[in-house]
């Protein structure tokens, strides 16, 4: 009789070209709560989805989605219209894929970060080829903050 291991499963995926189950294991899970009925959130919760991220969500409305944020230590003048959390992280508002796989790689010393306001042609906020600039920031856990990743304007 032959016994199934996981790595004998893992090879016979490998062999056959289909994804390993280490790739749906090591996706990162985000959870996402979006501003009640914000056609933007739900852009960025998709995005997330469409470049790997398995992705929850959730709505709510004023106070309580202000609370959610104070909650998670985001700084006030640098909110959003939708929070997510990953691995002890946030993300506030409409943050790329590549710098949350980078603040996944590098693990700082930080409470999260931060997209403030909601910049044209940010993910989930129009044609990224029409952008306006606008910076990524890191929020430290003393609540300082400083540029993580700059995007200039497109032109």
């Amino acid at each position: 009789m032959i016994k199934l291991t996981r790595r004998a499963v893992m090879m016979a995926a490998a062999a056959s070209g289909l994804p390993s189950l280490s790739w749906a294991e090591s996706r990162p899970a985000i959870h996402v709560v979006e501003g009640s009925g914000c056609e933007c959130c739900k852009q960025w919760t998709n995005y997330l989805r469409e470049n790997g991220f398995q992705v929850t969500s959730e709505e709510r409305f004023g106070t309580l989605l202000m609370q959610h944020k104070i909650d998670l230590g985001v700084p006030i003048e640098l909110t959003s219209c939708h929070t997510g959390s990953v691995d002890g992280y946030f993300l506030e508002g409409h943050v790329p894929a590549d710098d949350i796989r980078r603040l996944l790689q590098e693990r700082p010393e930080a409470l999260g970060l931060t997209v403030p306001g909601m910049p044209y042609g940010s993910p989930g906020m129009g044609p990224e080829t029409k952008r306006d600039a606008y910076d990524v920031l890191l929020v430290r856990r003393d609540g300082t903050s400083e540029v993580f990743t700059r995007y200039p304007e497109a032109s």
